[in-house]
């Protein structure tokens, strides 16, 4: 024992202090319970959520493999559905997945929203928010960190055992860190385990094609939240250190907890919004609608857009009618018209993608004054739960419909006689077989390069919370009062 360094006696002290108390064992295992328990309904949810999707999306394949014989641009608005698959990771930290659409309905000249999201089809108390285990661990946990770490020093001060340490050649730094040490042990105590079986749970997902990147991204995920705790146990020992009594070292922790978890989120979310205003549904669709309206209307065959483009063709292949061109002309200008729409949306769209992104800088910046706020944003960016997550899906849905309506312009120029002049027309129709060319929706997800490079600000961010902690206390070790 005489050997034992000072720091290690301070930390095993702060640990049978706190894990020995009975109320203390009641709390780690009901929060050990409770993290198991939201990890193991978050696996369940996940694996239904993935066993309905890939089961609604073979109905959807073979009911447009076997569509009837038609036209193909009525093929083009019958339209194909597409479903939102989950990251293995999102089991962990739901982050935005509840309030994101998970079917998107993709059809020829329209883009439609992403419709059916959990938020929407629930009865309301989702929006207050869902509890997972990421949420406690950012919440909750920081909450009985600060609850056990208040009084770590004041306590010594106050009973006079402050005094007999210094006495007994404990230097400050040493003092702090047998604290800090001790208090994260007692975190770890309460995440532990359920972080060992977060990670086992990623073998138990069937079909799992992203287990190296999912392992890689919770490794990451792990070594972030075990920065966060430590961040915490610095603070709650610094206030302690700093405060004149456990009772106004109490009352700072809690007001950090609140600043820390409610008031800087919303606050930063509130300005983020005030600052980047984006527009609304309808105010977008009618602003893409009205751009359209004035590049031409592809189904007017006296649009002065398409008569010019008409002329052109027509001098092009030297004959004076559209029914005397070697291709179908109808086919060609709704390939024309839908490339125009398809171009002018997504560059309205790419202009509320960067007021979106405009209102998450705000966040960052204030992540740089809250580690809640920068543990959070990599939480859920590794987790896959995250806004970049679900854009990358709405960019595939979209690349798809494009090459859905164009394969089927593509089979009208190609395959439909130009002397046909209605769609109804017996011999306008193609057979089914032309369906099956058109490749099933497989969605893809952001590598592990794209991920990490989203998320290096806010580990940045955590690093330097936890260089900070470690300054600060070498400064304040040096200024510990004895009364």
């Amino acid at each position: 024992m005489k050997n034992r360094s000072p720091l290690l006696l301070l930390a095993s002290q702060v640990w049978k202090n706190i894990v020995f108390q009975p109320g203390s064992k009641v709390l780690i295992l009901f929060m050990n319970g409770l993290l198991i328990g939201f990890l193991i309904v978050g696996l369940l949810d996940l694996n239904e959520h993935q066993r309905q999707i890939h089961g609604f999306g073979e109905e959807v394949r073979e009911k447009w493999e076997n569509s009837p014989d038609k036209h193909p641009h009525r093929m083009a608005h019958y339209g194909y559905l597409v479903f939102r698959e989950k990251f293995p990771l999102s089991y962990f930290d739901f982050g935005m997945d509840s309030y994101l659409g998970n079917v998107i309905f993709l059809e020829a000249h329209r883009q439609n929203t992403a419709n059916f999201s959990e938020a929407n089809l629930s009865n309301g108390l989702l929006r207050f928010g869902e509890i997972s285990a990421g949420m406690i661990l950012q919440i909750l946990v920081p909450l009985l960190i600060f609850f056990w770490g208040y009084d770590l020093i004041t306590r010594d001060r106050e009973n006079g055992t402050l005094k007999i340490l210094f006495s007994q050649g404990v230097e400050g730094l040493e003092l702090v860190w047998g604290r800090v040490f001790g208090l994260f042990w007692v975190s770890l105590s309460l995440v532990g385990l359920p972080l060992l079986l977060g990670f086992a749970f990623l073998f138990l997902q069937p079909e799992n094609e992203l287990l190296r990147q999912s392992l890689i991204q919770y490794l990451v995920m792990t070594l972030a939240y075990l920065a966060y705790f430590l961040i915490l146990s610095l603070v709650a020992v610094l206030v302690s250190a700093k405060s004149q009594s456990s009772k106004s070292s109490l009352t700072a922790l809690i007001g950090f907890w609140l600043l820390f978890t409610l008031v800087l989120p919303k606050v930063s979310q509130v300005v983020g919004q005030s600052v980047f205003s984006n527009p609304s549904k309808i105010e977008f669709d009618s602003a893409v609608e009205e751009e359209i309206i004035q590049q031409g209307d592809s189904h007017n065959p006296n649009d002065p857009h398409y008569a010019s483009l008409k002329d052109s063709l027509l001098q092009a292949h030297q004959v004076d009618s559209v029914h005397k061109l070697p291709f179908n002309y109808s086919g060609f200008v709704m390939r024309e018209g839908e490339r125009l729409s398809t171009e002018t949306y997504l560059r309205h769209e790419e202009a509320l993608l960067e007021i979106f992104q405009n209102q998450q800088k705000v966040i960052r910046i204030a992540a740089w004054a809250d580690p809640f706020l920068a543990i959070k944003l990599s939480s859920m960016g590794l987790s896959g739960t995250d806004e970049a997550m679900y854009q990358y899906f709405k960019a595939q849905s979209e690349a798809y419909r494009y090459e859905l309506a164009q394969t089927m312009n593509n089979l009208q120029i190609d395959l439909i006689s130009n002397q046909i002049k209605s769609s109804s027309d017996p011999s306008a129709r193609l057979t089914q077989d032309h369906w099956k060319g058109l490749p099933d929706f497989h969605q893809q997800f952001l590598s592990l390069g794209q991920v990490l490079s989203n998320q290096l600000s806010a580990l940045f961010i955590l690093g330097l919370w936890l260089l900070a902690g470690v300054l600060l206390s070498v400064f304040y070790s040096k200024r510990i009062k004895v009364v």
